[in-house]
């Protein structure tokens, strides 16, 4: 399991051989949470709050790693 943290919260995940897991997201106070995964591979989780929005994506292509971005506006 790999915990990613974010402005928004952290989310934790869990890499296989050729997909990932979602094991919890935890938005920080005043975020709201979503999901999305269009494929086993790829797993979005963005923390939304009024003036801001972090995006953590988890993938096991073409190797496990998770990315974070931040967007204030």
């Amino acid at each position: 399991m790999y915990t990613v943290p974010s402005e928004g919260g952290k989310a934790t995940v869990r890499f296989g051989d050729s997909e990932v897991c979602l094991i919890s997201a935890v938005p920080d106070q005043g975020f709201t949470v979503s999901t999305s995964q269009s494929e086993p591979q790829t797993l979005t989780v963005t923390f939304s709050a009024s003036r801001h929005r972090s995006e953590i994506t988890a993938t096991t292509r073409p190797q496990s790693r998770a990315d974070v971005r931040e967007v204030s506006w």
